[in-house]
């Protein structure tokens, strides 16, 4: 672990609280018992019928059924409707610095595929959350840079057990800290943190640059969407470099043009990245200029369109252009369950306009990033779409999560992706 990442983590971690050694004792309705011992990860609010104590931020709970025997362990938030975050389920164990350790090495032995050595891949997620067993815990690489995210202030006084371990581990350069807008708003959790800040390690001067399956990216780990990337996409977008070779490519809700810079390897004959935001196709634009010395990339014409995706989609359409292979990858349509059917509608309407672009015996990829759509939802709402423009969907491939991103529970199940080739009926 470099010198500079020492000192600079003792400064850090050092004014942070400690959490309470007395663990709090709290007793669950027989339905949260259940859902624990399925392995969940949530035990809610309302699922609590006893405490034994008034728990601060980030102390030890032991969730005991009806009859006081321990079905889990776990982190208490006061401030969240997922009061205890679950570290442990079954017996008592520990929760010490040998505890997150063992945590975080498991998180990384499962990424080894992408860290193995001469890998031309270092952007990845190192550690995801629940799915990792580190629930609200979320950890990126951007190259020699690591970015820490906090969706829960519980984990505060546990940074000075999980975060050395990491560093030992990976040896960063730098580590940056960001923080969800819901820790952010309560600074009185934080006591001195801050989101978008350099924690230990030389300051930033602008993006960081990293690779991924030898293409290079930038990221803004400080003011950037999540982390300053979106990981999560890498393998489908190594699926749409294999079938873009003289394709006509269309790249809709592009952001900063991880499909578009694919395809253009892959050898597209064209490619056209359509977003509402002007800076992220700014950021397309310079993703094309730092792979330049692909000559795949260089000999690709790449247009640029600024808009609203629904409405170019329709100018497209109006103006007879067509593509060999559309990829609609949108942001989260549903982030409760009130949003479920809009974001039903949303996505049938985009299948309907890509069948509308799409070119006979082309690729249509249709990708869903909401927890809240099942897979079975996602496939269904799309099949009945393309039904109801007079096609086949043809899904030839339905794809999920990444080896970075691994699911450890239903709700973690997020990203969907349908490669279809559609026939008109």
């Amino acid at each position: 672990m470099p010198d500079v990442i020492d000192d600079d983590l003792l400064r850090w971690l050092a004014p942070l609280p400690r959490p309470d050694d007395r663990p709090v004792q709290l007793r669950c309705k027989p339905a949260a018992v259940r859902h624990l011992k399925q392995g969940h990860p949530w035990l809610f609010d309302e699922a609590i019928t006893h405490a034994s104590r008034d728990a601060a931020m980030g102390d030890l709970a032991v969730l005991n059924d009806e009859d006081r025997k321990v079905v889990a362990l776990g982190l208490f938030d006061p401030r969240s409707p997922i009061r205890v975050k679950v570290l442990h389920h079954g017996k008592p164990t520990p929760i010490d610095d040998a505890f997150f350790a063992r945590r975080v090495g498991e998180a990384l032995a499962r990424r080894a595929p992408l860290r193995a050595p001469g890998s031309d891949t270092d952007g990845l997620r190192l550690v995801h959350g629940d799915n990792d067993g580190l629930p609200g815990f979320v950890v990126d690489q951007y190259g020699d840079t690591v970015v820490i995210k906090l969706y829960s202030a519980c984990w505060v006084p546990r940074l000075r057990q999980v975060v050395p371990p990491l560093v030992a581990a990976i040896h960063p350069r730098r580590i940056v800290l960001r923080l969800s807008r819901g820790v952010a708003r309560h600074p009185g959790d934080l006591h001195g943190l801050r989101d978008g800040v350099v924690v230990a390690g030389p300051p930033l001067q602008g993006p960081v640059t990293f690779k991924e399956h030898g293409l290079v990216f930038s990221a803004d780990p400080l003011l950037g969407q999540k982390t300053g990337f979106f990981l999560d996409q890498r393998d489908n977008r190594a699926r749409v470099e294999a079938l873009s070779r003289g394709k006509r490519v269309l790249n809709v809700f592009s952001y900063s043009g991880g499909f578009s810079l694919a395809a253009a390897r892959g050898g597209a004959a064209s490619v056209t990245s359509v977003d509402l935001s002007r800076p992220a196709l700014d950021d397309c634009v310079r993703h094309f200029d730092l792979n330049q010395h692909h000559a795949s990339v260089a000999a690709c014409p790449h247009e640029e369109l600024c808009g609203d995706a629904f409405a170019i989609f329709e100018q497209l359409r109006d103006a007879g252009r067509r593509f060999d292979v559309v990829v609609i990858d949108p942001p989260s349509f549903a982030k409760s369950a009130a949003e479920v059917d809009g974001a039903r509608a949303a996505y049938a309407r985009l299948c309907g306009l890509g069948l509308g672009v799409v070119d006979d015996g082309g690729l249509l990829v249709l990708a869903s990033c909401s927890s809240r759509i099942t897979p079975v939802q996602f496939r269904e709402t799309m099949t009945e779409a393309a039904a109801r423009s007079g096609f086949d969907l043809g899904v030839v491939e339905e794809t999920a999560h990444a080896v970075d991103h691994p699911v450890g529970f239903p709700e973690g199940r997020y990203l969907k992706c349908l490669f279809c080739r559609p026939q008109r009926r």
